[in-house]
């Protein structure tokens, strides 16, 4: 296979017949470099949820709920982050405004992980530490490959200081507006009747210029939901919602997608193209373009063909 054949990602197949390119994405670009975070609430609140332990736990057994929920949800994000690894921590603990690192765990140690609960369940509920900390964390990933951000934060109770969180994340948004700081998405997931929605609804509701949403939000009713309620907001949020723009070497734009990015890319090239690039998400994935090796096929297919086997032949260039 000559050199200038060669398929980056996050393309698995380009080809070019004549004028038109067909590029087959080989995953989401969104997820390129993602770097992913779990903050569970560790507030008294939700001492129930992890169950007794000490003394108590030895006089029956122990019905942890929290556990077998965190162990999907972390197999489920490791497969999406960068490095197979996802830093996780519980908020809210001792006076509220502390954060207690379990630290990072691949898919596979997450299976057997005991989640029993932190050490010191808190006495409030301030989630401006946990922006603090993933913000602090992803700008010491970016030099080592993170291009995007993921914090999942759960919570089953009302916060302490929504307004300092909006403030905050305000500030990100213009961060990463200016280029100082990567993509970053917040998924808050609510469980339980306790939850504050019309609160999450405010924090989350903000559209901020030049990024859009920074949040998106849920609430699960019972603890057993929250594990398959957070993959399917992870999914949502990791969507190329805002489409893509494909530009050629000089910078022209060959093909504007407004909505989800299709998996398979059709655009126009001019005669002279010899690489194209897509940008989707502020990342920009540069391809050369491959030699029309189907173009005597091309020019065979469109030579007159019998008129009864006309209607019956396959659309090309649609393979997934």
């Amino acid at each position: 296979m000559a050199g200038h054949e060669v398929i980056k990602r996050p393309f698995s197949d380009v080809h070019r017949m004549g004028n038109k390119v067909v590029a087959t994405l080989l995953h989401d670009p969104t997820v390129e470099g993602l770097d992913v975070a779990l903050y569970m609430d560790g507030s008294a609140s939700m001492e129930n949820e992890y169950g007794p332990r000490g003394i108590l736990a030895k006089l029956a057994p122990v019905k942890n709920q929290v556990e077998p929920q965190m162990q999907w949800m972390l197999e489920y994000l490791a497969n999406k982050d960068r490095d197979g690894k996802v830093r996780v921590a519980y908020w809210a603990t001792g006076d509220g405004t502390q954060i207690e690192m379990v630290g990072d765990l691949t898919g596979p140690e997450a299976k057997g992980y005991r989640f029993p609960g932190p050490r010191a369940y808190g006495k409030a509920t301030v989630m401006l530490p946990v922006l603090r900390d993933f913000v602090a964390h992803i700008k010491q990933q970016v030099p080592v490959g993170a291009k995007r951000g993921l914090a999942v934060i759960i919570t089953d109770s009302q916060l302490n200081d929504a307004q300092d969180v909006m403030a905050y994340a305000t500030q990100v948004a213009k961060e990463i507006a200016s280029g100082r700081l990567p993509r970053i998405n917040f998924v808050f997931v609510g469980v339980g009747s306790n939850v504050d929605e019309e609160q999450m609804e405010e924090v989350s509701h903000t559209k901020y210029p030049g990024v859009g949403h920074l949040w998106c939000h849920r609430i699960a009713d019972r603890m057993e939901e929250m594990a398959e309620l957070v993959a399917v907001l992870v999914d949502e949020t990791m969507t190329v919602a805002a489409g893509g723009t494909v530009f050629d070497e000089q910078g022209a734009i060959l093909k504007t997608y407004e909505g989800r990015l299709p998996a398979v890319l059709e655009f126009d090239v001019p005669a002279q193209c010899k690489a194209f690039t897509l940008e989707v998400a502020g990342q920009r994935f540069t391809q050369p373009i491959p030699e029309d090796h189907d173009d005597d096929d091309h020019d065979e297919d469109e030579a007159e063909p019998p008129p009864a086997q006309a209607p019956a032949r396959p659309q090309r260039g649609h393979r997934h």
